[in-house]
């Protein structure tokens, strides 16, 4: 996976750091060239320019980006300056800091992906959820294995769990699945109501829309996930 990080101050370079070495390719910006050079043999690449500037940040790899993650927290306004000049410039997925409620309403309303609150999320569990494209939630049971919920790939559709054969090709196993329904109640309102699957079989059918709750070691899951990704974009 490819990174774009813009903000190397204390979450943003825990952040820029971990990815690195989890094996991404991480282009961690800032406009102070001290925090730059800090941290450029712990980053992949580490740049120095103003990223509220049109002209520098449209040279940079933007549409071969998979994510691009704005971590500027001292200054709101620039925060939102350089989410909205990402957002201009077509980055696939954007993932953008929140510093109170007002700031995350702004930034929802630039239609930004993700948001993050690393005064309630440390940059670890982000480490993890970027290495888990799709993830929606996961489950620490101790450094090497996780139980995570991810959202179903569209190349798992309609398929079984026999014919996925995740434990043997990933070592993964799927415990259950999540499926989601529409109940209508007063007024003509519509409410999604959520429903455990309970243990999945051979011959269970992967329906579209469900999300998937899968145990395995955090590197194999890595492996499964980027399969997953790679499926998505072929």
């Amino acid at each position: 996976m490819k990174y774009i990080i813009v903000g190397l101050g204390n979450f943003g370079s825990s952040l820029a750091t971990k990815l690195t070495s989890q094996g991404h390719e991480v282009i961690g910006i800032d406009i102070d060239m001290d925090k730059v050079e800090r941290y450029k043999e712990s980053i992949s690449h580490t740049i120095c320019i103003d990223s509220t500037s049109e002209n520098a940040v449209s040279g940079l790899p933007i549409a071969q980006t998979d994510v691009v993650l704005i971590t500027i927290g001292e200054d709101q306004g620039q925060n939102v300056m350089v989410t909205a000049l990402f957002k201009n410039l077509n980055a696939k997925y954007i993932i953008s800091r929140a510093i109170n409620p007002l700031h995350e309403k702004v930034l929802q309303a630039l239609g930004v992906d993700d948001i993050i609150q690393p005064e309630n999320e440390a940059a670890t569990h982000w480490a993890k959820k970027l290495s888990l494209i799709g993830l929606i939630d996961s489950f620490e049971l101790d450094n090497d294995y996780s139980i995570v919920q991810i959202q179903t790939p569209p190349t798992f559709y309609g398929k079984t769990v026999h014919a996925l054969d995740l434990i043997n090709q990933f070592n993964v196993m799927l415990l259950t699945t999540i499926s989601f329904h529409q109940n209508q109640f007063g007024f003509g309102r519509n409410q999604t109501k959520s429903k455990i699957d309970g243990i999945v079989h051979p011959d269970f059918v992967i329906e579209p829309d469900t999300v998937l709750v899968l145990f395995g070691e955090t590197n194999d899951l890595r492996r499964l996930f980027k399969y997953m990704h790679a499926s998505q974009n072929t």
